[in-house]
């Protein structure tokens, strides 16, 4: 294959492949659709990568090229011997009427299972694909016709995992960036989606693992769209949902990160802090915290943790925690920075709210004030190193005392 010229026409000008289907847009250039399409969506300003030209984000200006898509698959045959693979015809794109129909016989009870299989297949064939779903209602029906009828009715239709695996495919970021609107405007006007997606979690969160992992990141996007004003009154049962979730340690990373994003998204609105502190949820984030998880979960864990001691309650819980102020300190300074200002944030609401004599002896037993020393002399950002100077300086004429602390910092710091 090496040693075979290919024609300069035959490539695409995006992925430098041979083409399998190429396809002219608007400026005249030819790609490869699948090349394109990703071009197009990936993308924040729509631009012709050739010529620099404005070009339509909708893949139906995509016009399909069969006289060279003829002339490769034959160069193609004609190199089969020196191990050129054969192209294939591509398929027709998908028709918006067939999709149609296939949402019709949703709501026919005989054909209703057979539809959900063929539109997840198709939901999982192409981005084209799901595009095409999504102009003609899928995702609309998804939430109608199967999860919330499934939840007014109280039972659990065996199609609900379907509908929840399509609606993922569906909601995609590529979707998103044009559509967030609409996403907004259905979820709005039904708020028996939310009752609904809790009561999924609610029914299999002991029993079926894959319908969590499914309903938790379409529930995070949910409440990323729904108005503020319902979700500040949310029932204190939808947090004692999302904390079972987050405690389960059989579900994927996805589904937990989305349990901690759905409460810091509902965490300043309204009661919603009590509500969660209450649903046992700082406990459940000190455990969550000690098993050391990647990055961007602790990062989620410390953010969380941050609201909770900004009120009593959430520090009492806390600093009821054995390992609460220990790992607290353990974390400074070996994840990220967005990490050591949440920690340092806790330091300082215990420090000035929650200082008896106990927790600040704690905090020096366990290494937290020696960390925040190290914080001190640390290359990172002078706002961190202002807040452990503001913490010290809270209790230095007891930490002073103590042979493990550097004296020469501590004096700096007394008031």
């Amino acid at each position: 294959m090496a040693e075979i010229e290919i024609p300069e026409f035959f490539t695409c000008p995006i992925s430098l492949e041979i083409m399998k289907d190429p396809v002219t847009t608007v400026t005249g250039i030819t790609y490869d659709r699948e090349s394109i399409e990703h071009w197009l969506l990936s993308t924040k300003n729509c631009l012709c990568p050739v010529t620099k030209q404005p070009l339509p984000r909708n893949s139906d200006f995509l016009t399909p090229n069969h006289t060279l898509r003829r002339l490769i698959q034959a160069w193609c045959s004609s190199n089969a011997a020196n191990g050129v693979d054969q192209i294939p015809t591509p398929k027709s794109p998908l028709a918006k009427t067939h999709v149609e129909k296939l949402v019709r016989d949703l709501k026919v009870p005989r054909y209703s299972q057979n539809a959900l299989e063929k539109l997840h297949a198709l939901a999982t064939e192409s981005e084209r694909n799901r595009r095409c779903m999504a102009s003609a209602g899928v995702a609309e029906a998804m939430v109608h016709h199967v999860i919330i009828k499934s939840f007014k009715q109280g039972k659990t239709m065996s199609s609900l995992e379907e509908a929840l695996k399509i609606l993922c495919l569906l909601w995609s970021p590529a979707y998103l960036v044009d559509n967030r609107n609409n996403l907004k405007n259905l979820i709005a006007e039904n708020f028996d989606f939310l009752n609904s997606l809790t009561w999924i979690l609610q029914l299999h969160i002991n029993k079926n693992v894959k319908i969590i992992n499914e309903a938790m990141p379409i529930l995070k996007l949910a409440v990323e769209v729904t108005d503020s004003t319902p979700l500040g009154n949310l029932e204190i049962e939808f947090f004692r949902v999302i904390v079972s979730v987050m405690k389960n340690r059989a579900l994927s990373q996805q589904a937990i990160k989305s349990a901690l994003n759905v409460l810091i998204e509902t965490c300043p609105l309204g009661r919603n802090r009590m509500k969660i502190v209450e649903a046992g949820a700082v406990t459940e984030l000190v455990e969550l915290a000690l098993e050391k998880p990647e990055k961007n979960l602790t990062e989620l864990v410390f953010i969380l943790l941050a609201h909770m001691c900004s009120c009593a309650d959430g520090r009492e819980q806390f600093l009821q925690h054995s390992a609460g102020i220990a790992v607290l300190s353990k974390r400074t300074l070996r994840v990220s920075p967005t990490t050591d200002d949440r920690a340092l944030h806790i330091f300082s609401m215990i420090s000035k709210f929650s200082a008896s004599n106990e927790v600040v002896q704690e905090m020096l037993r366990v290494g937290a004030v020696s960390k925040l020393c190290m914080v001190m002399q640390a290359d990172c950002a002078s706002y961190l190193k202002e807040k452990a100077r503001g913490v010290l300086r809270l209790h230095s004429k007891t930490w002073n005392n103590s042979p493990c602390i550097q004296v020469y910092l501590l004096t700096r710091f007394q008031t």
